[in-house]
């Protein structure tokens, strides 16, 4: 893939300000107040380049047991673990799928295939962020990607997070050029949202950086217990919260090489008990959040917005 592009920033984001006081009540099929799905990372990462690390000591060597021995054993043991706690509680699933993790691991796809996850397009591997292309370039790799997940996953992906939440300024209207309908990467927002792709209906489905294993154990050093009640809390809250205002999302995102590790393994099963059984929760992956919104609620948001943004302009 070339490299040659600009990287030219974006002009504004690719949503419009919408403060959340005032925005019509978003209560989800059946009536259910809130939502809840878990982002499952199977990710690929290339041997020989560095991605991210326990330790950087060892990180900017050519051969690099430490680092790539612990992301890979997210794929050879982790997801397994995982996989046993996900069926014990059987809440719904958004596999975030590298193109090159899913032609490395036919066996984890399957399983996902057997469950109905969601799998959505995440880059090429987790080695490779999604930047620094030209418009030309990024097209051919998005096909590519398309491609690749369709033949492996059986279906055509709708949703997209790039490697590290990485875009260029192409993104998302080539996204939606693909048959894209969300993206996950824009982290603003507690509901979904409106996306500017250009003319086609596309959304922003919450995913979270916060409730995510790698800023929790990487870049913070907590502990298991300490991201268990991070998951309790924002649960907590949310649930409380959509009572009076409903439509929240609370995406939990992992990785199996670092929440899959045994001595973790106790305190997601808490996490994940805590958050399950809500008889007011929809439990639903992010392509039938999507699918929903874009379905039930896109329109009347965006004349929301349009009529908050008439208000405002009045001023």
């Amino acid at each position: 893939m070339s490299t040659t592009g600009s990287g030219a920033p974006l002009a504004r984001e690719p949503y419009r300000h919408w403060p959340l006081e005032g925005r019509p009540r978003l209560e989800y099929p059946g009536g259910k107040k809130m939502a809840v799905y878990l982002a499952v990372n199977i990710e690929h990462f290339d041997l020989g380049r560095r991605s991210t690390s326990r330790t950087g000591v060892t990180a900017h060597l050519p051969v690099d047991p430490l680092n790539h021995g612990w992301r890979d054993y997210g794929a050879r043991v982790g997801f397994w673990r995982m996989l046993e706690a996900i069926d014990r509680f059987q809440l719904p699933v958004s596999t975030l799928l590298n193109s090159d993790a899913a032609l490395a691991y036919p066996e984890i796809v399957a399983e996902g295939r057997d469950r109905g996850w969601a799998f959505l397009g995440h880059g090429r591997s987790n080695s490779e962020m999604w930047t620094g292309f030209d418009e030309a370039a990024e097209r051919a790799g998005l096909q590519r990607i398309v491609e690749v997940l369709e033949a492996t996953t059986g279906s055509r992906p709708k949703g997209w997070l790039g490697p590290a939440l990485t875009e260029t300024e192409h993104t998302i209207p080539l996204l939606a050029e693909h048959g894209f309908t969300y993206s996950l990467g824009w982290v603003a927002d507690d509901q979904p949202v409106p996306i500017d792709a250009g003319g086609a209906p596309f959304a922003s489905v919450p995913y979270s950086i916060e409730i995510n294993d790698i800023p929790v154990f990487v870049d913070q050093s907590l502990t298991p217990a300490d991201f268990t009640d991070m998951i309790v809390d924002q649960f907590e809250v949310l649930h409380e919260e959509s009572q009076r205002r409903p439509g929240a999302v609370l995406a939990i995102s992992l990785h199996p090489f670092l929440v899959g590790q045994a001595f973790r393994h106790k305190h997601l099963l808490a996490a994940l008990e805590a958050v399950s059984g809500h008889d007011d929760v929809w439990y639903a992956n992010s392509d039938e959040i999507a699918d929903w919104f874009l379905a039930e609620r896109h329109t009347a948001a965006q004349a929301s917005i349009d009529a908050y943004e008439q208000r405002w302009s009045q001023r």
